[in-house]
């Protein structure tokens, strides 16, 4: 077993590069507590996710790069990292996270503009008359 495990989360135009080492349970995200980094408690709640399900709160630290997107599609890359980190950890964590939906890389994204059109599917005003 390796004191460090990786793991690559993404989620719209996020990436969250993620080590997981054993420790506290302290997670640092661009070098700020995720605390500061995520003020709202839904996007803390996300981040927490893995970990709560797992029941392995405190027994890591967490140290997280992430760049891209918004804070929302940020907050999910860095739930999925932390699943792709813990189940290096434990092969036997998978069917609990995958059950929940973690290790999935949710591949939504948004839809280009089309050439000659308003937007992805919005069409410019036609007029028969």
């Amino acid at each position: 077993m390796l004191d460090l495990n990786y793991g690559t989360g993404k989620r719209k135009n996020a990436v969250a590069r993620t080590r997981v080492t054993a420790g506290t349970g302290l997670i640092t995200i661009n070098g700020r507590p995720y605390e500061e980094y995520f003020p709202r408690k839904t996007l803390q709640m996300i981040v927490q996710q893995a970990l709560k399900l797992t029941k392995l709160v405190d027994k890591f630290d967490i140290k997280v790069n992430v760049a891209g997107g918004g804070v929302s599609g940020q907050a999910q890359a860095v739930r999925h990292g932390i699943s792709r980190a813990l189940l290096t950890f434990d092969p036997e964590l998978r069917t609990t996270l995958k059950r929940a939906g973690f290790l999935t890389r949710d591949a939504r994204k948004k839809e280009r503009k089309k050439y000659g059109q308003k937007g992805a599917r919005a069409r410019f005003q036609y007029s028969k008359r």
